[in-house]
């Protein structure tokens, strides 16, 4: 085994510079590396974290995550795990010895593997065809629990292959159970896991996360669950204890909310975990409580700022629980008192915490964290005083300017405070009017943060402010980052505020002396595909548009999407029982006498957003002779995953905007 010390010499001696006087592209978008998962060791002295890294040769175009460690004093860090498969997960053995982390390397199934810290060959702990989704160490490392979806039977294999595999639908759904495995070997040299759960449910959290924690004395997981794995269950997750020995399930919390995010104090006499509204709604309000790991009746801890906690974990002595959320485009980190004080703040309003982690010993923090003209990269803090370390140096860009990016407020038409990131031209020169373009998030309940600008993503920012741009991200009502209320002033409204917050935005830009009123763009993914199309059939403003991913026909998109309950809930019924909300509030069935050039972009296998959306626009601008392109993207989801196919995303909304609002310095790609 090499010494640690030389995989840190190593790594420093390693470490290239890149320059270039090109302005930024999409190309470079993609050589911003994915940075994130960061885990403390138990003593706080090392941390591991993810690298993510777009591989597009050959015939391959994905992107491959590797597993680095770092020393927490930012003196050095080092690539732990290699190969054309990614590795995620990492997960430090309480000794700080191990380190285990999921992989599909030598299958096609995502796999228990663990590796020594100081390096060496990663040792495979499963061999599973369900693919495993997240683990967690026993508290004495004797043991891993994880969680896996149902695998396929002999029979449903040999029935794909045969081709007589009809399936019915939300018929033997795959339920997710969760396991044990011992890390000791039996008499034949193996691990065999044992099952926990029955299949009465299906463990996991509101959407997919792997959700489950150890008592202190390694006697107990508690887990959260529901009915089935579909998205749609969500508001019917709740959470029970599982006796580890017996496989005994006793129900913890079982209420009309959603309770999930489930999480042992240090002394294992209290768990915390966050519950919904009753009735829990898509605007996702909840709040932290405390039950006696024995049960009993829970108790409220204040409120947080946003209402949408994120718990990472307890301090050290049980008297905080820490939370991460958005205030207004900062993620931050915050404690909760046990005894029901108020938020109190841990990190400095200016900086980004994303992906907080909280070593097993409650002592030291880990996360990524970025700007809006700086990378990502992994930082650690020590619990006691918060002071972020980075300690890792992934990124090689060459040093090009980036567009300055300003966070602006205005007020909307009812008087309601907006609050948006106005980017720059690259060079711009006060007082000089330039073309805006408009991007509209998701969700709806979104929200722009203070990001690194140049990143990628189908709207590429950076590459835009190169081109002589000007880039409005407006944080429309219904975003979350602004607290409860201002989250849920889009119900029943989609298209009505929201749209007034956007109109009076570009207007304030305008207003500023920096948008040329007959130069604007607008686009948006998902809702922000919504509001796109919304956006054309209401107003001629916009000289090009690019809808993304969009939700164009509230009803045939309820009829269709894998969320039926989300649109029912935001307006306030069925649509047959509310029908002229969700008929007035569609794009088609206001499109009649669009004129806007609009690009369309989107995944051939979106379930969340069905690419019928796409086709209902696509056709109904095209038989009145508006130009029009659409663009399917194979094989991707909700968001597009391959990097050839971001690429060409990015690519074709640069070249669109150029042709319809052309700056005087756009380069067309190619």
């Amino acid at each position: 085994m090499v010494p640690m010390n030389s995989f840190f010499a190593l790594a420093l001696l390693l470490t290239p510079t890149v320059s270039s006087d090109e302005g930024w592209t999409p190309e470079l978008a993609l050589e911003v590396k994915r940075v994130g998962d960061v885990r403390p060791s138990p003593d706080g002295s090392l941390a591991a974290f993810i690298v993510g890294e777009a591989v597009m040769k050959d015939e391959k175009s994905e992107w491959v995550s590797q597993i680095y460690v770092a020393r927490s004093d930012g003196s050095g860090s080092f690539q732990l795990t290699r190969g054309e498969s990614s590795s995620t997960s990492p997960r430090w053995s309480p000794d700080g010895r191990w380190i285990a982390f999921l992989s599909s390397r030598g299958g096609e199934h995502s796999n228990l593997w663990r590796i020594a810290v100081g390096g060496g060959e990663a040792e495979r702990l499963t061999d599973e065809k369900g693919g495993i989704e997240g683990f967690v160490w026993s508290p004495d490392g004797s043991h891993i629990a994880f969680t896996m979806p149902r695998p396929p039977t002999d029979e449903e294999e040999k029935a794909e292959k045969e081709k007589r595999d009809a399936k019915v639908v939300d018929d033997d759904l795959k339920m997710v159970d969760l396991y044990v495995l011992p890390l000791a070997t039996n008499e034949e040299g193996k691990r065999l896991a044992r099952k926990l759960t029955t299949g009465r449910f299906s463990v996991g959290g509101p959407f997919g996360e792997a959700e489950m924690d150890w008592s202190p004395d390694g006697r107990s997981i508690v887990f959260s669950h529901q009915p089935t794995p579909r998205v749609n269950d969500w508001p019917l997750t709740d959470i029970s204890v599982v006796d580890v020995a017996s496989g005994e399930i006793r129900v913890l919390v079982e209420t009309d909310a959603a309770e999930s995010q489930p999480v042992y104090s240090p002394d294992g006499r209290w768990i915390a975990f966050t519950a919904s509204d009753i009735p829990p709604s898509w605007g996702f309000t909840s709040r932290v409580q405390l039950i006696p790991a024995s049960g009993g009746q829970p108790e409220p801890l204040a409120e947080s700022y946003d209402q949408q906690p994120s718990i990472v974990g307890w301090s050290g002595d049980g008297a905080r629980v820490y939370i991460t959320e958005i205030h207004r485009t900062v993620s931050r980190l915050s404690a909760l008192p046990r005894d029901g004080g108020q938020p109190v703040d841990v990190t400095p309003p200016d900086r980004m915490v994303d992906g907080a982690n909280l070593n097993d010993t409650g002592t030291h923090f880990g996360f990524s964290s970025e700007s809006m003209d700086t990378p990502p990269e992994a930082f650690v803090s020590n619990v006691a005083r918060f002071e972020a370390v980075r300690v890792s140096e992934v990124q090689r860009l060459p040093e090009l300017p980036l567009g300055r990016t300003d966070i602006i407020e205005w007020s909307s038409t009812d008087g309601t405070r907006v609050e948006g990131l106005l980017t720059y031209p690259v060079d711009y020169r006060e007082g000089a009017r330039v073309p805006l373009l408009v991007i509209v998030h998701g969700g709806p309940a979104g929200v722009f943060t203070q990001s690194f600008i140049a990143s990628r993503g189908a709207y590429p920012i950076a590459s835009f402010a190169s081109r002589g741009y000007a880039i409005l991200q407006a944080n429309v009502r219904g975003s979350s980052g602004y607290g409860r209320g201002f989250r849920y002033a889009n119900y029943e409204d989609w298209g009505g505020g929201d749209y007034q917050d956007i109109m009076s935005g570009v207007d304030h830009v305008i207003e500023l002396g920096v948008a040329d009123p007959n130069r604007l763009g607008v686009m948006g993914w998902s809702y922000g595909g919504f509001m796109t199309s919304w956006i054309l059939t209401q107003t001629d403003r916009f000289k090009a548009a690019s809808v993304g991913a969009g939700v164009t026909n509230l009803m045939s998109f309820t009829g269709t999407a894998d969320i039926p309950g989300f649109l029912p809930d935001y307006f306030g019924g069925e649509y047959w029982d509310v029908f002229d909300r969700f008929r007035s509030h569609s794009a088609m069935f206001n499109v009649k006498g669009v004129t806007t050039p609009t690009l369309i972009q989107h995944g051939e296998n979106d379930r969340r957003v069905p690419i019928s959306q796409g086709y209902e626009l696509y056709n109904a601008l095209k038989r009145q002779g508006v130009e029009t392109k659409m663009v399917v993207y194979p094989r991707q989801p909700h968001g597009i995953r391959e990097p050839r196919l971001q690429l060409d995303a990015m690519k074709r909304n640069l070249d669109w905007f150029e042709r319809f609002l052309p700056t005087g310095r756009s380069t067309t790609s190619n």
